[in-house]
């Protein structure tokens, strides 16, 4: 088995139910009810309506447990089955392919609670919750440090994998420690030195995963691990009114320079430092410039949106367009910020 990266009795595999349903397009959805746990494995189960981007084909399998019990025994399942597993959060930075996705589809956005420790001012959150659902409720308690991400439209599990930042602010910085699980159903607590942490990067991205060990340049390239919770060191005692008045205002820049109204996965590629990826592509003539429903926004040129009826495809045509001219007209390869999950 590998892994891609995207309070109940144990599920026991080997004594399933299985129960078939309607079928579309003639091709049969199943499901299968893991005992003892409200998790039901699905198949051939949209994602489209599972990323920001409103495209994507099906999951050969599909789950979203809802505590950890179910998820070690959706990966005790994809073990047993020999099946591919990739992640999926809140599938904001994600463009899954138009064919789908083979294997099992773990969704995580159901793994969700979170303990406020007031004495070290700590913030223990599962890999479920919603970045920007925290930033609301920690600046109405008066803690600071989330205020940056309230426009970051995806789980604490994606942006510890991503290190998701914004205005100079970046997960890394505040990150305590983080809790993976490993396929063989062992956990970890890693510290951030261990993560790897770089720009919009970490070990625990492109099928690697980091060491225990003290040494953060080991890695194990066999599967990666999941993230299922983080604790994130904030400060608290401010005035709650003063905190949420400085997240309102990264919220209204976020409003006033980014594309809201149509669907997007947020920045679509990477800063290549000194220069940004949205100028580079405004200043290649590329706003504007649409492919099938896919479209480079007018407001900001590092997103792409999904004008209507928009194929994955056409993304992903949009995307190398982009990288094409950009390189053509500034020899600079600009590297894709989106992960890109299936067939293209």
């Amino acid at each position: 088995m590998t892994i891609s990266q995207a309070a109940g009795n144990v599920c026991t595999p080997s004594a399933l139910n299985t129960k078939k349903q309607e079928t579309t397009n003639s091709v049969k959805s199943e499901v299968i009810y893991l005992p003892g746990t409200d998790c039901a494995l699905k198949s051939q189960a949209s994602l489209s309506a599972f990323t920001s981007y409103r495209v994507g084909g099906a999951a050969q399998w599909y789950v979203a447990p809802r505590n950890l019990e179910a998820l070690h025994a959706s990966l005790n399942y994809a073990k047993e089955h020999d099946l591919t597993v990739t992640i999926l959060g809140a599938g904001s930075n994600l463009l899954v392919s138009d064919r789908g996705i083979s294997g099992l589809v773990i969704a995580t956005r159901h793994l969700r609670y979170s303990y406020f420790d007031s004495k070290t001012g700590q913030l223990t959150v599962a890999s479920g919750e919603s970045i920007p659902s925290l930033a609301w409720q920690v600046a109405e308690l008066g803690w600071q440090g989330l205020e940056w991400a309230v426009g970051i439209p995806g789980t604490v599990g994606g942006a510890v994998v991503m290190n998701a930042g914004a205005h100079k602010n970046c997960i890394a910085d505040m990150l305590v420690s983080a809790q993976v699980l490993s396929p063989d159903g062992t956990v970890a607590t890693l510290t951030p030195e261990q993560l790897g942490y770089g720009y919009r990067t970490s070990l625990l991205q492109g099928g690697q995963s980091p060491s225990s060990s003290k040494d953060a340049t080991r890695t194990e390239r066999h599967c990666q691990r999941i993230v299922t919770q983080a604790t994130l060191q904030l400060e608290p005692g401010a005035d709650p009114a003063q905190v949420v008045a400085l997240t309102k205002q990264h919220k209204k820049h976020r409003l006033t320079t980014q594309p809201y109204n149509f669907p997007s996965c947020g920045s679509v590629f990477r800063n290549p430092k000194p220069y940004t990826a949205g100028w580079l592509i405004e200043q290649t003539g590329l706003k504007g410039y649409q492919i099938g429903g896919a479209q480079v926004a007018q407001l900001h040129a590092n997103f792409i949106v999904n004008r209507g009826g928009a194929k994955a495809s056409d993304i992903f045509c949009l995307i190398r367009h982009i990288q094409q001219q950009v390189q053509e007209r500034w020899s600079i390869c600009l590297e894709p910020e989106v992960k890109m999950i299936g067939e293209f």
